[in-house]
Order: C-alpha cells, then sequence, then structure tokens
C-alpha cells in the first residue's frame, strides 16, 4: 500500500471510530479557549453557544489553528469529540502537531482526557501515531 493510500485508510478508520461521537456536556473548543485565557465562567459559557457540538466534521481547520491549545483544557468528552478532527486535519497537512504533541506526551491529567475513548478509537488514534513514525 503506498502512502498516500495508506494515510486514506487511517482517515477512514478515525471517521468510523468516532462517527456518532457527540460533544454532549463536554468541553468545547472555543470554550476552552476560554479556559486558556482565563475568561470567566459567563464569558466561557457564552464562548461554548458557538461551539460545534454534534458533528466533529464540521468544525473548520481555521478553527482548530485558531484554538490550537484547546487540546489541552478539553475535558474527556471534549477531547474524545475534538481529537479526530485535529488527527485528520493532520493527516491531511492544514494543520501542524497539536495532536501529535498530547498524544506523545502523557501524563495523569492527559490519560483522564483519553479515559472515555472505545477500544476501536484508541486503535483508530494508535494508527494514527503509526502512520506518523
Amino acid at each position: 500500500m503506498d502512502h498516500s493510500t495508506q494515510r486514506q485508510a487511517i482517515i477512514t478508520q478515525i471517521k468510523a471510530a468516532f462517527a456518532n461521537v457527540r460533544l454532549e456536556d463536554g468541553v468545547g473548543l472555543r470554550q476552552a479557549q476560554g479556559i486558556d485565557d482565563y475568561q470567566s465562567d459567563e464569558t466561557c459559557r457564552a464562548l461554548r453557544q458557538r461551539d460545534e457540538k454534534e458533528d466533529w466534521q464540521k468544525i473548520p481547520v481555521k478553527e482548530l489553528e485558531d484554538c490550537y491549545s484547546s487540546l489541552s483544557f478539553f475535558d474527556a468528552k471534549g477531547m474524545r469529540f475534538h481529537l479526530p478532527a485535529f488527527m485528520i486535519a493532520d493527516l491531511e497537512g492544514s494543520y501542524g502537531p497539536g495532536a501529535r504533541f498530547i498524544l506523545t506526551h502523557l501524563n495523569d491529567y492527559t490519560r483522564e482526557q483519553f479515559s472515555l475513548l472505545s477500544s476501536e478509537q484508541r486503535a483508530a488514534v494508535a494508527a494514527y501515531l503509526t502512520w506518523l513514525l
């Protein structure tokens, strides 16, 4: 399998593994930026109102770029919802290594962020990381 075909297979695997994930009451993309910027709870709630909550595939890469530090401020539901968007953007060459960093610099906090990932989702993350090697 050539490099491009392998990359596309991993993107397909990520999309399938995270297909039905919703944000639920997790921390949203802009909301996490508000947390990073020490915004008030009221401001963070207002930012969350603008966050995508139903379909992570609708999040524009520009928003991922603008909110790159959000990866450090997601709770487990927020990470499960946003991680596939960050990984796919990286695989497509349209976003930098933010997801790579958070997935390879583990500590108790980041382990908690990944605690809700299913075995299928963990396998997709592993495929992504293996492809990066």
